[in-house]
């Protein structure tokens, strides 16, 4: 009996681990792959595969008969692709050609303050405290890791690619949140990884012309961050959500950066400078008080079901 109860609430602590460990994977991957690969064949491999898989998933899920939105919810699904998985996609990759994995992870997961704060300027949401206080605290972290830019200790260049990364997935989430009140969260991440891979289409051409020169374990890499992190990793995460909070859920991205610096450390031996741990950790810290919230008081627990993941890979 109680493997019978212990089975369903352990899996959505599975899901969201495996997912944490295939989001890291990708800082290090594209950090790995930068020497042999451009960002723009390296993005097209990648969403290739991810939209395969997503259509096969979905094809399964919804037993042979996908429901295609229209109108308005298509345009903001395909709209959402193109910001999130294409262009965002192209960015990510390109700086990892000047910062190290975890320098990367902790920039770009300054999104979700930038989606807190692009809220209240968009949705008119409420201007919080929390937010504020949050908003302060990171932007004090950002200039621990800006100093180690000015110092040479990291590529100033690489630091601005990595902030435009996190400003376009901060808009794509933004994006996201209007396509999903059209779609569900399955179908609008197979449309817009397929629509993503569309828009990366004019770098076929140079995919081909250089696929012969590049080794077996980046093409496989980049296979697989098109059918872990960007398709299961986002089925996954949904899952999550669904059996629990998403305070909760949200707050498990925050080890990502974390994780990203210790995958890194063991297998491409680096390591970002101090002074940009202490700012990413300080800039996280932001975050965390930015986007955590206190639990309410329910007299019945309720699933949240709109899986809007806090972290870029």
């Amino acid at each position: 009996m109680t493997q019978e109860v212990s089975r369903p609430a352990l899996l959505p602590i599975v899901a969201i681990i495996a997912t944490v460990l295939m989001w890291a994977s990708t800082f290090v991957l594209i950090r790995w792959s930068a020497t042999d690969i451009s960002p723009g064949p390296l993005a097209l491999i990648r969403l290739l595969a991810g939209s395969a898989t997503l259509t096969l998933l979905i094809l399964w899920v919804r037993r042979g008969r996908p429901r295609i939105p229209r109108g308005r919810g298509l345009a903001m699904t395909a709209a959402f692709g193109v910001i999130w998985f294409a262009v965002y996609t192209l960015v990510f990759n390109w700086a990892g050609h000047f910062l190290d994995a975890g320098t990367v992870a902790m920039v770009v997961n300054l999104a979700p303050l930038m989606v807190g704060v692009g809220a209240v300027v968009f949705f008119k949401e409420a201007f919080s405290r929390k937010l504020f206080i949050g908003m302060l605290i990171s932007l004090s972290g950002i200039g621990f890791i800006t100093i180690a830019g000015s110092t040479g200790q990291l590529a100033m260049a690489g630091l601005l690619i990595a902030l435009v990364a996190a400003i376009l997935y901060a808009a794509g989430m933004m994006v996201q949140k209007l396509a999903l009140r059209d779609v569900d969260p399955l179908t609008a991440t197979w449309l817009g990884c397929t629509a993503g891979a569309i828009a990366v289409l004019p770098f076929l051409g140079q995919t081909v012309g250089e696929f012969s020169e590049y080794s077996t374990g980046t093409i496989i890499g980049a296979i697989y961050m098109g059918i872990g992190p960007t398709a299961l990793g986002f089925w996954f995460w949904g899952y999550a959500m669904n059996h629990f909070p998403t305070g909760r859920v949200a707050s498990a991205t925050l080890a990502v950066p974390a994780v990203v610096v210790v995958m890194s450390a063991l297998t491409l031996r680096e390591i970002p400078p101090p002074l940009a741990i202490l700012g990413g950790a300080i800039c996280l810290g932001g975050v965390a008080v930015a986007q955590l919230r206190r639990p309410k008081r329910r007299s019945r627990p309720k699933a949240t079901t709109t899986p809007e993941p806090d972290t870029a890979a």
